[in-house]
């Protein structure tokens, strides 16, 4: 149980650099220097208005100086990559080298998940770097690299095809990125799998953007990354299941 609090507490200070990174990243800014400071007021936040999760309570909701509202997404996304963090950690019941590169990953994913609601468009940098981590997430590296190579040549044919199709752009270059992460870390069976989860769950968000905004686009990493947790999370019920389906 302590094990699991002080994962939990690591996973929300990573969860407020992810803040960092989220609204940094897009803009172009140092993600070290300088400080973090109100985007309103531009008042450097003192060590103590920076204290996952608590700050945000204690604070109210509120920029110490100017009282401008702090977005709920702060604590939220805090929240998220502890509670991430406890998961991974419930997955491999001790914490390695593998623990630290597949809880970076989803983190990684969690970041390009908000970033592509806010723009939707992700940064190569974070994207690559996710990539690049899931080639390390289990021992036999050359067959995540293969595995990775497939499902980003699949998705980039799926990609021509659909795309001469409809007449307009069916995915972004992103989202092939993200593909291979899925590869490499869950392996062709099921990333093919994580790939179908990820669509069943975009139905109903996408028909909703349609309806409610007029608006044909609806990011897909979310989704991609939802889905990838997922399978990975309960990968040997769905092998099972792919098993008994296909033998």
């Amino acid at each position: 149980m302590i094990e699991i609090i002080l994962v939990f507490i690591i996973g929300i200070c990573i969860g407020s650099f992810l803040n960092v990174i989220i609204y940094r990243i897009p803009r172009e800014k140092n993600i070290a220097f300088p400080p973090s400071s109100c985007p309103k007021c531009n008042n450097r936040l003192k060590p103590w208005h920076n204290i996952p999760l608590l700050s945000w309570f204690f604070l109210k909701g509120k920029c110490a100086y100017c009282k401008e509202k702090i977005s709920l997404r702060y604590p939220l996304i805090e929240f998220l990559t502890g509670l991430l963090a406890v998961l991974v950690y419930t997955k491999f019941h001790h914490i390695d080298l593998f623990f630290i590169i597949n809880f970076a990953i989803f983190a990684t994913l969690l970041a390009l998940s908000v970033i592509d609601l806010d723009y939707k468009a992700v940064p190569d940098s974070l994207n690559l770097l996710a990539l690049t981590l899931a080639f390390f997430s289990s021992p036999d590296i050359l067959e995540n690299l293969k595995n990775a190579l497939i499902l980003m040549g699949g998705m980039s044919l799926i990609r021509f095809y659909i795309s001469y199709l409809i007449k307009r752009e069916a995915m972004g270059e992103g989202d092939i990125i993200v593909a291979g992460t899925m590869g490499a870390m869950l392996g062709t069976k099921l990333a093919v799998i994580a790939v179908f989860i990820a669509s069943l769950i975009a139905i109903f968000p996408s028909l909703y953007n349609r309806i409610k905004n007029s608006d044909l686009e609806l990011p897909f990493i979310p989704f991609l990354a939802l889905g990838t947790f997922i399978t990975w999370y309960f990968d040997d019920f769905f092998l099972n299941l792919w098993s008994r389906l296909y033998g």
